[in-house]
């Protein structure tokens, strides 16, 4: 059984910043591609960065130059550094790893920003 759990989410002003990690655990193989996914309220879920095994990153235009995805392979975890946070940004942000042609998913962790 493959378990992904979100951490680092929270309320934090308009500006400000946040560092979500998620970690994998579980009947795991080589990982593949890691990364996020975000929810807003009434919207469809959007990718929001993926990071591949090798380090090739890809971001969403709207958080190009704001928001860094970066992993840790020996620990299973994928991070996620969140600057200059917008109230557009508020969302629950999902994780998501993939392998062995399976994509599994998080529960979610919240990330409120206040204007």
């Amino acid at each position: 059984q493959v378990q992904l759990v979100e951490s680092g989410g929270g309320l934090v002003q308009a500006g400000g910043s946040l560092r979500l990690s998620c970690v994998v655990s579980g009947n795991i193989f080589s990982i593949n591609a890691m990364g996020w996914y975000r929810q807003a309220p009434g919207k469809q879920r959007e990718s929001v960065a993926v990071i591949t095994k090798g380090g090739s990153t890809n971001y969403a235009d709207s958080v190009q130059g704001r928001f860094t995805i970066d992993r840790d392979n020996a620990k299973n975890t994928v991070y996620l550094q969140m600057n200059s946070l917008k109230p557009e940004d508020t969302a629950i942000y999902y994780c998501f790893a993939h392998f062995l042609g399976t994509a599994y998913w998080g529960k979610g962790t919240l990330v409120t920003v206040s204007s």
